[in-house]
């Protein structure tokens, strides 16, 4: 899957239950537009993503008072969820490029087992 570009906002995010529902493997990322953090990871996370295309990425705004981003306990950015099958299997908050290419590896490496 593709590298998710924009955050979606509150109405656009999936919710906890259609995550929780979903097949596959995703990585949701929580974080803003004007998160300096997020923005310096970005192409790091655009690159990884390139070399596991079996990954969904759900780029998700988080703020104070949001639900979804609170489910996951997030409290800094860019944070990332990795799921499989809508079960929590990691998560990861401002991670370096190599411990996301890890957990990415672990994730992907998992599933094909």
């Amino acid at each position: 899957m593709a590298f998710a570009t924009q955050y979606l906002d509150s109405e656009r995010a999936p919710t906890r239950e259609q995550l929780n529902q979903r097949s596959g493997l995703v990585l949701v990322e929580f974080g803003t537009a004007w998160c300096g953090h997020c923005s310096a990871a970005a192409p790091g996370v655009k690159s990884l993503l390139a070399e596991h295309a079996e990954v969904e990425h759900v780029k998700v705004e988080d703020g104070p008072g949001r639900p979804l981003g609170r489910s996951f306990r997030v409290k800094l950015w860019p944070n990332f969820v990795l799921m499989r099958d809508g079960e929590v299997v990691g998560q990861l908050a401002r991670p370096s490029r190599a411990e996301l290419a890890e957990a990415l590896a672990g994730l992907t490496t998992t599933s094909r087992a």
